[in-house]
């Protein structure tokens, strides 16, 4: 597990074996989520790359919000 500190000035390094694995590159943009103590970072992920992320999802079965009670 990777480990990182909090500098006085609050910034904080993402150790480089992560930012490899995640292909993470200077200026990209993260969202910082906080829940229940715990914060995570999200790298945030252009539009253009999701194209086709749900290519042959089934289309049957679906129910409208009405529906669903």
């Amino acid at each position: 597990m990777a480990m990182t500190t909090i500098s006085p000035k609050f910034q904080v390094v993402i150790p480089k074996e992560v930012r490899d694995k995640l292909h993470l590159v200077p200026s990209q943009r993260l969202h910082v989520v906080e829940k229940g103590g715990v914060i995570t970072l999200v790298p945030e992920v252009p539009l253009k790359s999701l194209r086709g992320v749900l290519k042959g999802m089934a289309t049957t079965g679906l129910r409208e919000k009405k529906d669903r009670m």
